[in-house]
């Protein structure tokens, strides 16, 4: 059902066999550095992206677009994968969210200027980026909540407002936000807010603190709360033009969104390996574990839920690619509440399989489910999506 061109075949194995050669070997090296500098960008990552750029293994996420490798949204779905089994892999080939979502978003919605001074050094992986959207005191699942306020003086928009969840603002290669607030509160409720791009070393921009996820900080990248004070940009920041923002989040999100569930199933699948092995070393009761209990319906589940969320994303990925993101905006949701739950489901039964030290630092699980519970708020919390479903399956009957 879903063959591969020669083309991904040689992508995919090239990407496993660095994964083998490059990430695997380096992971603990990784946050061993990061220890070092918290929130600076460790030596073996700039190595590993070096030598990911001279392989060819560089910006592979951008459909529609000279810029990246021209693949669809299904072909990038299997790559996207195989670089959720660590943490860190995204960016070793520039697909680490959130700078995939903005580089889409300014490739789509900018300006050349625009891409100019901002798009092209991202898709160097020279800096990075954060999306401001999400604020505090609102529920920001419902974005015409947002209150951050966009004003226009003459020449520039000043900016006032507290956001927070701004992933990979903490990193010092983070340059430039994308922040969505309101230019019109007395506009019809859909064209109330806009995007504009902040440069985070301008004047009222502050950085409150970072935010921990389950007690892990996440570095180098960091999850940070925003306070922008009378910030004062061009009027050329704008994307698209005032009114815009709920639309571009539309846009910006769909593809955003399964990625997300693309990297979930990488590290479910993980999970699994990983679950599968400990059972099979560990001997309980006169027994290896996997013939203990519930163990062989643990790995049974988890293999069922994998590959049922792996053909639910290629197909939301395959219907993006021939109909478009907003007419596939119902398999987009569907993966959104399936993915991210499945991968906790799988990764909480890996962690009961390992016992104690599946909660610990001597696995890459605890870290894992984090990032995986997360996703659930991610971009729109499981509940929204459902709701969204029902809606769209509703229609049909009604």
């Amino acid at each position: 059902m879903f063959d591969l061109s020669p083309r991904i075949e040689d992508l995919k194995n090239k990407l496993e066999g660095f994964m083998d050669e490059h990430i695997y070997p380096n992971e603990a090296l990784f946050y061993e550095q990061v220890k070092q500098n918290k929130w600076g960008h460790p030596a073996i990552l700039e190595e590993l992206k070096a030598e990911a750029r001279n392989q060819g293994l560089w910006n592979l996420f951008l459909p529609e677009s000279e810029r990246g490798a021209g693949l669809t949204n299904e072909e990038y779905a299997h790559l996207c994968e195989i670089m959720g089994r660590v943490s860190f892999a995204g960016e070793v080939f520039n697909c680490n969210a959130p700078d995939t979502g903005n580089m889409e978003t300014i490739e789509r919605y900018g300006n050349d200027e625009q891409k100019e001074q901002w798009l092209k050094p991202l898709l160097a992986g020279e800096i990075r980026s954060c999306f401001s959207m999400t604020e505090p005191d609102v529920a920001s699942s419902d974005a015409t909540n947002i209150q951050c306020e966009i004003r226009r003086e003459g020449d520039e928009y000043v900016i006032n407002g507290t956001k927070w969840w701004s992933s990979g603002a903490m990193n010092e290669h983070c340059k430039i936000a994308i922040v969505m607030g309101k230019t019109d509160p007395d506009a019809p409720k859909h064209l109330q807010q806009s995007m504009i791009l902040v440069p985070l070393d301008t004047p009222g921009v502050k950085i409150v603190r970072d935010l921990h996820v389950f007690g892990y900080d996440h570095a180098p990248h960091g999850h940070a709360e925003i306070e922008y004070n009378n910030v004062r940009v061009p009027v050329s920041n704008i994307l698209l033009g005032e009114g815009r923002g709920f639309e571009i989040a539309q846009g910006r999100l769909g593809p955003g969104r399964i990625h997300h569930c693309m990297r979930s199933i990488g590290i479910a699948e993980r999970a699994l390996e990983a679950m599968c092995r400990r059972a099979g070393e560990r001997v309980a009761f006169g027994k290896p574990m996997y013939k203990l209990g519930s163990v062989p319906e643990m790995i049974a589940r988890s293999r069922c839920e994998i590959d049922q969320a792996r053909l639910l994303t290629l197909h939301a990925a395959r219907s993006m690619d021939l109909h478009g993101n907003k007419v596939a905006r119902q398999q987009i949701a569907m993966i959104k509440a399936v993915a991210p739950t499945m991968a906790c489901n799988v990764i909480d039964r890996a962690i009961q399989i390992f016992g104690a030290k599946g909660v610990c630092q001597d696995t890459f699980l605890a870290s894992a489910y984090a990032k995986a519970r997360t996703l659930r708020l991610a971009d729109g919390p499981d509940e929204v999506h459902l709701n969204a479903i029902a809606k769209m399956e509703m229609s049909q009957y009604l």
